[in-house]
């Protein structure tokens, strides 16, 4: 903890990259609370990454370059003039590397050191800052693990994800304009269910088979996936799921890098029966026309019991032109059987 204080509010300019295929970013680089932060130039944070959970891909070369535990893909490079910063970094991983008891026995070094603290003094630690603090530090292959194990709960119940050599490609090509896709992000149709749509942690959205079935206008369906992408950018996905997670679930998490069945069931439940969150009108008006997405179509589906539906009717930004086509007539009968193959 001293050499943390030591080095807290210590900043640096670097280079971040998402993956090998995404552009390389300038980022600001500050040292946290037991974290790294990442912040684009106008200082919005990108992400954060554990410092325990931190590897450096090329031991005493320079500019040094890190990243996350188990995702080499997501790197940070720090150029020899930043020694300061390459100094602080390496100080708290060897500080904290001297601290394990065992080689390989935590697998989050000072996080799962607390954690540990937490079960012996639970008393003292207020679960909603335990939520907090595991939203925060959990690292992105993480949340994309519990994401995929929430989709395995969900399916059990809606039936499982409708995919076929057709309607797969023809909706991934929707969902990258749409969503900007990545790896981590991604549309799916699903056969049952009481929701229209919903998002899990790890970037996917589910989308009821009517969406697909039951409307001939693609607008219908590309409105739902992008007032979801709205709600998942909105609150961290993760910190939803934490939210309905008992403190030992929580705990679980922070100590293995996983939560046990019994919270992933009943997250699954309850997502399938909430409400979906209101979204203000005008960040939908904004969002559809920066995708070429009519809001009409969309809102008569929501009907006149949702309170944004005459403002998406009156704004509608494709109201007197034609909407940019979304995808070809080809890909869109691919997507509406993509269920009855």
């Amino acid at each position: 903890m001293t050499a943390l204080k030591e080095y807290q509010r210590l900043e640096a300019v670097g280079i971040w990259r998402e993956n090998p295929k995404s552009q390389r970013h300038n980022v600001v680089v500050s040292l946290g609370d037991a974290t790294i932060v990442v912040m684009d130039m106008q200082s919005r944070p990108l992400t954060h990454w554990s410092i325990p959970a931190v590897e450096r891909a090329n031991p005493g070369v320079l500019p040094a370059v890190y990243h996350p535990d188990g995702d080499p893909s997501e790197t940070l490079e720090i150029a020899a003039d930043e020694n300061m910063m390459i100094e602080a970094i390496e100080k708290l991983r060897s500080a904290i590397d001297r601290s394990r008891p065992k080689q390989g026995r935590l697998r989050w070094g000072f996080l799962t050191a607390l954690a540990a603290g937490l079960i012996a003094l639970s008393t003292l630690w207020l679960p909603d800052a335990l939520r907090a603090h595991a939203t925060n530090v959990v690292p992105r292959v993480k949340r994309a693990e519990i994401g995929t194990a929430l989709v395995n709960r969900v399916v059990r119940i809606t039936g499982p994800e409708c995919r076929d050599s057709l309607g797969a490609p023809a909706l991934n090509r929707l969902g990258t304009k749409l969503l900007d896709s990545t790896p981590r992000r991604r549309l799916m149709i699903i056969p049952g269910g009481p929701r229209r749509a919903f998002h899990l942690p790890g970037g996917a959205i589910l989308l009821h088979k009517t969406l697909v079935e039951d409307y001939e206008d693609p607008n219908v369906m590309a409105g739902f996936a992008l007032a979801e992408k709205l709600r998942a950018g909105r609150k961290d996905p993760l910190a939803a799921v934490l939210e309905h997670s008992n403190l030992l679930a929580v705990t679980q998490l922070l100590t293995t890098g996983s939560l046990p069945t019994s919270a992933l069931d009943a997250y699954a439940e309850y997502i399938l029966s909430a409400a979906p969150d209101p979204i203000d009108a005008d960040r939908l008006i904004a969002a559809f026309k920066d995708k070429g997405v009519a809001t009409t179509p969309y809102a008569r589906v929501l009907g006149s019991e949702d309170p944004t539906t005459d403002t998406l009717i009156a704004r509608d930004p494709y109201a007197n032109e034609m909407s940019p086509q979304l995808l070809s007539d080809g890909d869109w009968i691919s997507i509406q059987g993509i269920c009855q193959r």
